[in-house]
């Protein structure tokens, strides 16, 4: 399968119109302030694009960061404009055409930035200590619809879970099914290539994260995928997929469940491009020196992470209320296609 996705990726696509779904979205759902930072992405880089999803969260200043798949580099050469010069962006991907795109705009973009913060590795991202990464030498790791084309993606979280430092993250976003795929679909070579044969169940992948210690994974956006193709959809029958972009972080002491201990927080400001309120995730948008109350889970994802000097924490663990209200296990994502859009779809 391996093989496959190399040569879907390396030969068969040449331009991210050549997708049959909806899952690469439209660039101008993205931010505004963003949209600068990507004008002066090399436009053949852009071209071979094949993301479902915006892999920027806030604060990267300075921080050293890993690209799962990262393709042509598109999302490298954004990113170290958000990491700047004291930063670094690491890109791995396993297809020979998909990097020498990306390296042969490695002097243009030193130059439009004014400053040289990015690499490239060929590799496998099931496999990179292969690439002398020592443990938890990263503070974020991303990756732009691309585990779920691994054939060993218990490995791939693994790593990931080893690389990042204490209180990193790996933010990305994937491709998911509402239900389990039978062999016949899962084994399909271009169903494979799509994103949609290599997706797993919603819920597989929660248990999946958690097993590998990333104890509380946090749904930041979702979006339905149409598939416009007629015969991969008669193929997929009545199965649904999404594309959606979950932020798992590194902590100790994250409960399985979101446990109620009388915590609350206030995010206070200061974070750039977040003045009037910080996303966490898809369930908590907290405004500006507003008392939030919280679960303890997040009160360790705001405490133990980059995070902390921009919120006033309240309360400890001294005393517990019970499961925090409105923490479910139905699907997480919106079904109707207008329902949810994500602002920072890209």
């Amino acid at each position: 399968m391996l093989e496959s996705v190399q040569n879907y990726y390396g030969k068969i696509l040449q331009h991210s119109d050549d997708l049959k779904t909806s899952a690469c979205c439209d660039a101008s759902n993205m931010p505004q302030w963003l949209k600068p930072l990507l004008s002066k992405v090399h436009e053949q880089v852009s071209a071979r694009y094949y993301g479902c999803g915006l892999v920027a969260p806030a604060l990267l200043e300075g921080a050293r960061v890993l690209d799962l798949g990262s393709g042509s580099g598109r999302d490298c050469y954004l990113l170290a404009q958000l990491v700047g010069a004291k930063g670094r962006v690491v890109g791995v991907d396993m297809t020979v055409e998909q990097l020498e795109v990306a390296r042969a705009y490695l002097a243009y973009h030193a130059e439009q930035f004014g400053y040289a913060n990015v690499e490239f590795h060929q590799g496998y991202i099931e496999n990179l200590d292969a690439l002398g990464f020592a443990d938890e030498s990263f503070d974020v790791i991303i990756s732009n619809c691309v585990i779920n084309l691994s054939p060993d993606k218990d490995s791939v979280l693994r790593e990931a879970y080893r690389l990042l430092k204490k209180g990193g993250e790996l933010y990305f976003s994937d491709v998911y099914a509402d239900r389990r795929l039978p062999a016949a679909l899962r084994e399909d070579e271009v169903l494979y290539g799509e994103c949609l044969g290599g997706a797993l169940y919603w819920n597989d992948f929660h248990n999946l994260a958690k097993r590998h210690g990333f104890a509380d994974p946090r749904l930041v956006e979702d979006l339905p995928i149409s598939i416009s193709d007629p015969r991969i959809a008669a193929k997929l029958g009545n199965a649904r997929f999404y594309s959606a972009t979950y932020r798992l972080f590194k902590l100790d002491d994250l409960e399985p469940a979101c446990e109620d201990h009388g915590q609350a927080v206030i995010y206070n400001g200061g974070i750039a491009n977040a003045e009037h309120r910080f996303v966490l995730d898809k369930h908590h948008h907290i405004e500006t020196g507003r008392v939030f109350p919280v679960c303890g889970n997040t009160w360790r994802m705001l405490h133990g992470s980059r995070f902390a000097p921009y919120f006033t924490f309240i309360g400890d663990f001294s005393q517990h209320f019970g499961i925090f209200q409105g923490c479910g296990s139905v699907l997480p994502y919106d079904q109707s296609p207008g329902a949810g859009q994500p602002a920072a779809c890209c």
